[in-house]
């Protein structure tokens, strides 16, 4: 290689980074508008946004254990909820200014009655699950900047364009053999400037990326890793899941490949888990572009250095547009650097547009164990006839009814 050559190419990566550093240096100097709220469990460690409503009722103990807000009233009735986005099926166009009164949810054929709902006024809380492994650096980015800029790019945006304080939060957690909490929730711009400094100036430190641990551990928490920008004398600690924040329109941003080493729980359970939270999955695919670029030549089968497979790839590529289509949200893979904004402006809108509905399914349902179809119709015009070819509602399609422990015996 040339010299003059050489020095083209270090100037073109020496540019790329000043201006990906620069969206991430906008946020130094501004104030923050609202810090963190207080705890309100006394079980789950990380901080929690307080809910602009009426506290709603439990939800089953069986998908996310005890309920962790203690101000949370408590009855016998368990509650389904669903993040539903409305759109015209010919312009793509997010419909918004709804009431409940233009809905209708149905279990299994039968109407439900919908108790409680949010509209798309409402402030979100996302949480933001990004796989930061040596998986990425070694087939993530195009060999002129490092791999991991294929996830801590999008990352990085998202946080700093499309947070908007005081009312939004969110947290971040990073995976690689176990998920890892950065910080809490939070809509602090300095808090959220020192996770994108600290990711990027960290490097990853393990190879195995255990994907279905790390939403589980997302979605419903549980025992791991302390918070990492937190002063913990502990290095371990209690963290509350999504599917426990209560009274808010909540999603979950998934940034990986979808490959999955070695999770203590297997690809079902997972699915069965993300089914159940009622917590809808955006998701960014990365290493569509080497899979484009390299999947002819890559073998079929993982190699005995653990090196994935052309098979390996598609079933990543599957499981990520699976969870994403059983939650109600979405999958973009991305294959160029370019997709990145009109993939994260995409997911803004989506999550912008959410009505969040739940009904109760009632005392005399079956707890059996067995999945429930979900079907929400919309009447846009409020002319008592549903608009089903017009307009789309995109929701998760059905969960899985609670099971009496007497019915395992």
């Amino acid at each position: 290689m040339s010299r003059q050559l050489f020095r083209r190419r270090f100037s073109a990566i020496a540019l790329a980074l000043v201006m990906l550093l620069s969206v991430f240096g906008n946020l130094v100097n501004v104030q923050a508008q609202s810090r963190r709220q207080p705890p309100t469990s006394n079980q789950k460690k990380n901080k929690r946004p307080d809910g602009s409503q009426k506290p709603q009722e439990e939800t089953p103990t069986d998908v996310v254990g005890k309920p962790q807000d203690a101000e949370v009233i408590t009855v016998a009735t368990s509650i389904v909820n669903i993040e539903a986005v409305v759109y015209n099926k010919k312009s793509g166009v997010a419909q918004t200014g709804l009431k409940k009164e233009n809905f209708a949810v149905f279990e299994d054929g039968v109407q439900k009655e919908i108790t409680n709902f949010s509209t798309p006024e409402a402030p979100i809380t996302v949480a933001m699950l990004v796989e930061y492994s040596k998986l990425t650096e070694t087939y993530g980015g195009d060999g002129f900047e490092p791999g991991r800029y294929e996830v801590l790019r999008p990352m990085a945006i998202f946080l700093s364009q499309f947070i908007k304080p005081p009312d939004d939060y969110v947290s971040v957690i990073a995976f690689d053999i176990r998920p890892t909490p950065i910080t809490d929730f939070t809509n602090d711009p300095q808090r959220i400037q020192q996770v994108i400094s600290l990711m990027l100036k960290n490097y990853p430190a393990f190879r195995e990326t255990n994907l279905y641990d790390a939403l589980r551990f997302t979605l419903v928490g549980g025992k791991g890793d302390a918070v990492v920008l937190e002063k913990n004398e502990s290095r371990t600690a209690e963290y509350g899941g999504m599917a426990d924040v209560q009274n808010r329109r909540k999603a979950v941003i998934l940034i990986a490949s979808g490959i999955d080493t070695f999770s203590k729980i297997n690809y079902d359970k997972a699915r069965k888990i993300a089914q159940n939270a009622g917590v809808p999955i955006y998701i960014i695919g990365t290493m569509n572009f080497f899979f484009k670029k390299y999947g002819d030549r890559i073998s079929d089968m993982d190699s005995t250095l653990g090196d994935p497979g052309r098979m390996t790839f598609l079933q990543a590529q599957n499981a990520l547009k699976t969870f994403a289509k059983e939650t109600g949200g979405a999958y973009y893979p991305i294959t160029f650097e370019g997709e990145i904004p009109t993939a994260l402006q995409g997911i803004n809108a989506l999550l912008r547009s959410q009505y969040s509905l739940a009904f109760s399914p009632g005392e005399q349902q079956k707890r059996d164990g067995k999945q429930r179809k979900l079907v929400v119709k919309v009447d846009v015009d409020g002319d008592g006839q549903f608009d089903d070819k017009e307009y789309v509602v995109q929701h998760r399609p059905f969960y899985n009814s609670p099971k009496d422990e007497k019915q395992d015996k």
